[in-house]
């Protein structure tokens, strides 16, 4: 995947700045596709996905499951243990 650098208030902003800080807005929820794309941009590994549940994996952490809200949807205590997983937290 590649993320492209836009101008953004005359600074270069990637896709990935822009996507990490939507989730670090924790919105009452967030999409499924935002949260797979920035787990994979840390390295996670979509294993498989069962029911309302997703699956990301990585060597040497624990596995991440992800419930989902309506098939597409991630809640906001979720989203608030992958940013406290990937030290997203400022």
């Amino acid at each position: 995947m590649v993320l492209y650098a836009v101008p953004y208030k005359g600074k270069a902003v990637t896709q990935r700045d822009r996507l990490i800080e939507r989730i670090r807005a924790r919105p009452p929820e967030a999409r499924f596709n935002d949260v797979r794309r920035l787990l994979e941009e840390y390295g996670w590994t979509f294993k498989r996905r069962k029911g309302s549940h997703a699956h990301f994996t990585k060597p040497g952490e624990r596995t991440q499951t992800v419930p989902l809200v309506s098939g597409r949807y991630v809640k906001r205590y979720i989203l608030d243990e992958i940013i406290d997983r990937l030290g997203l937290d400022e």
